[in-house]
């Protein structure tokens, strides 16, 4: 399985770059399930600092340890439910980009062929 972060990323490259377009009427279904799953990680974000409240296990070394282990787990970094969380925010804002780019390329071949047709080329 690929780097899915680095697949969007080279998906939005594209779209910037023009070398692909995207039937603006088309993709809006896809345009809006990306917001809803961006919209809905963002709230998941928000409120990831919530979990970090150590779990009460007990006054000893291994609860404590076991409860200063979670915290950081979950709103930390490197391999955090917080870190997991932001990387998927990234992948959606990646792939939304891309899709507003892929529209705004086709825009821009639609409009030089109806130019091209009705002779408004520019010289």
């Amino acid at each position: 399985m690929g780097n899915s972060y680095a697949d969007a990323a080279a998906f939005r490259a594209a779209a910037v770059n023009g070398e692909l377009g995207v039937d603006p009427d088309a993709a809006q279904a896809v345009l809006k399930k990306i917001r809803t799953g961006k919209d809905s990680v963002e709230n998941l974000l928000r409120n990831a600092g919530a979990l970090a409240e150590p779990p009460k296990l007990g006054a000893n070394p291994v609860g404590n340890a076991i409860a200063e282990k979670f915290a950081q787990r979950a709103d930390g970094g490197g391999d955090s439910y917080a870190q997991a969380l932001q990387n998927l925010y990234n992948q959606y804002d990646q792939a939304e980009q891309a899709i507003l780019a892929a529209m705004s390329h086709y825009h821009r071949i639609e409009q030089a062929a109806v130019d091209a047709l009705s002779g408004n080329q520019e010289v």
